[in-house]
């Protein structure tokens, strides 16, 4: 372990009073937030992180998709270490989820910068923008994903919101030109920190305050569908029916029980169903489902979605349906970068925070980042694993703990 000096203590007023002030653009009730991108809350809280960045001494710039960046510039160029997460929310969501990684980052540069003055290397916090997908479904890591290059303009008129209205005009009237979205892409990021709250249970079953997220998941969606013959429900025998909702139940309690028996991280989920017809009476023609199959190991997840489509073949010909499948979405999982790992427990060590090493099962936009730069994560415990919902709560002393290791962690990239 390195050696270093007496790192200064997060002060956990000015987190808690960070944290209550940013939760007031968009709030709903009385602990919810709706903050969609580019609507008036969304562009006064990335105001709000501006004018504390600028406060703290840090160099501030939007970019063309309406990424906040803010910089300690280095005593030396080169490409800079970034932390940072996503400010934009669910519609019914929490004060925490992305905004905690934000406030999280702002603090611990700040902290660094007003101890120690300028680091040695470029330090930047990014506050990035619709992570969520919550205005416009298919806009996914909108953000993070064109720092990375993987944006167009043409994107900006193919991704729409539920009423068929293009993104590029949501970016226009806050000032930015989707023409220009290519300009956005970055290639001068040595690493990637993102701090989150964990959205689950597993800190809190440990009794910790802080993991070490050493993998991100691979997340994969497939869209079923099966089709059989529709008839009525009392007069048609059983053994000669071609019943689509028998092979759906069928098709997801066994691919639930291979998860389960699995075990962890593995997880599937059939979170979606359409009947048709949808009566109590009729035996359905056509039931479409989703199977959602996760597993951060990239063989373990080939191995998962491989048993889901025999389950499903198998099933399907037993039954006579017709079997249909078109994937939606397919994310790859994402190793952390070894020595990024190593720098955040070493940081945890030295500020003797106990932490547990673990995957995430939910997807970050440290996976896209992980395109262009090495990258890890840390998780701030959930209260009782909820999240995406106005009940997330994170307590304050575990936040703490969290910006204790990576502003550690931050000093050991940007000041040694």
């Amino acid at each position: 372990m390195m050696s270093e000096p007496h790192m200064p203590k997060i002060d956990p007023e000015m987190v808690e009073d960070m944290i209550l002030s940013l939760a007031q653009h968009g709030a709903v009730g009385e602990t919810g937030v709706c903050r969609l991108v580019y609507t008036d809350a969304w562009q006064k809280a990335q105001a709000q992180v501006q004018t504390w960045a600028q406060e703290a001494g840090l160099t501030t710039s939007f970019d063309q998709v309406g990424n906040l960046w803010a910089k300690a510039e280095g005593q030396s160029s080169g490409p800079s270490f970034v932390t940072g997460s996503h400010i934009d929310s669910q519609r019914s969501g929490g004060r925490y989820d992305g905004a905690l990684g934000v406030i999280a980052g702002l603090v611990a540069i700040k902290t660094l910068f007003e101890t120690f003055g300028p680091p040695k290397r470029p330090l930047e916090l990014v506050s990035l923008c619709e992570e969520e997908s919550s205005r416009f479904p298919n806009a996914g890591f909108w953000g993070s994903r064109a720092i990375v290059g993987r944006s167009s303009p043409e994107d900006c008129e193919i991704v729409v919101d539920e009423a068929g209205a293009p993104i590029s005009a949501a970016m226009r009237a806050c000032g930015f030109d989707p023409a220009r979205i290519g300009e956005v892409a970055r290639n001068d990021i040595a690493g990637f920190i993102e701090l989150h709250i964990e959205q689950g249970p597993i800190l809190e079953d440990a009794d910790l305050s802080v993991a070490v997220v050493d993998a991100i998941t691979h997340i994969r969606h497939t869209e079923v569908t099966l089709t059989g013959v529709s008839n009525h429900a009392g007069a048609f025998p059983m053994d000669i029916r071609a019943d689509p909702m028998a092979g759906m139940v069928e098709i997801a309690a066994a691919a639930i029980a291979h998860a389960e028996a699995l075990g962890r991280p593995a997880v599937t989920t059939i979170g979606q169903c359409s009947i048709a017809p949808n009566a109590p009476a009729i035996i359905p023609r056509s039931v479409t489902f989703t199977i959602d199959a996760r597993d951060p190991d990239p063989a373990a997840a080939k191995a998962l979605h491989d048993t889901h489509n025999q389950i499903m073949d198998k099933i399907a010909a037993k039954r006579g349906l017709k079997l249909t499948r078109r994937l939606t979405l397919d994310h790859a999982p994402c190793q952390s970068d070894p020595g990024l790992l190593n720098t955040l427990q070493d940081a945890a060590d030295a500020a003797d925070i106990q932490t547990l090493r673990m995957a995430s099962g939910a997807g970050h936009d440290a996976q896209q980042m992980s395109r262009i730069c090495p990258v890890a994560m840390l998780f701030v415990r959930s209260k009782d694993g909820r999240s995406h919902t106005p009940e997330e709560l994170s307590n304050i002393p575990d936040i703490v703990d969290g910006i204790q290791i990576l502003a550690g962690a931050l000093y050991r990239l940007g000041y040694s």
